[in-house]
């Protein structure tokens, strides 16, 4: 199974099907508002806009870790927007930890991921999914989006 056979909301409730990423590479980030790391929406900005149509930028709102985005649709889209000028992918706000959506439960097991098998841990940790529709690397939170090693994937 690849990547692209998911569907997943937007933040705007629109379906948002990943076949439509064929041929690209993905960066999935698992997002929050309150979390110390929420700074890297900037570079996760500046990444989408130095890479346009070459990358595509997921980021999905979750709760779980911390309770640090607690906030509902429209206050995530504002925040991002304002604070971050945010145009990449924003989706809806998904479990992790609890009742894990089928794209973590996917992204998260070795048999579909060429043997990568990560738990995510934290807000910001990062999935790097090949123009195949297969995991690459995955990278921890503190690996900030203009990190050496996803500028090195990307080139």
């Amino acid at each position: 199974m690849e990547i692209y056979s998911f569907k997943i909301q937007s933040i705007k409730g629109e379906e948002f099907d990943f076949s439509t990423l064929k041929g690209k590479k993905i960066l999935i980030v698992n997002v929050a508002s309150e979390c110390g790391f929420t700074k890297q929406y900037a570079q996760l900005q500046e990444l989408y806009e130095q890479f346009a149509g070459q990358l595509e930028i997921i980021g999905i709102p979750c709760n779980d870790f911390g309770g640090q985005e607690p906030g509902a649709k429209e206050e995530i889209v504002n925040f991002c927007r304002v604070n971050y000028g945010v145009t990449f992918s924003i989706t809806e706000k998904v479990g992790i930890k609890h009742n894990m959506h089928p794209i973590y439960l996917w992204l998260t097991d070795a048999v579909n991921n060429n043997g990568i098998k990560q738990e995510v841990t934290w807000n910001f940790c990062k999935f790097l999914v090949n123009e195949e529709g297969l995991i690459e690397a995955f990278l921890p939170s503190n690996v900030e989006p203009l990190d050496e090693q996803i500028l090195t994937w990307l080139s």
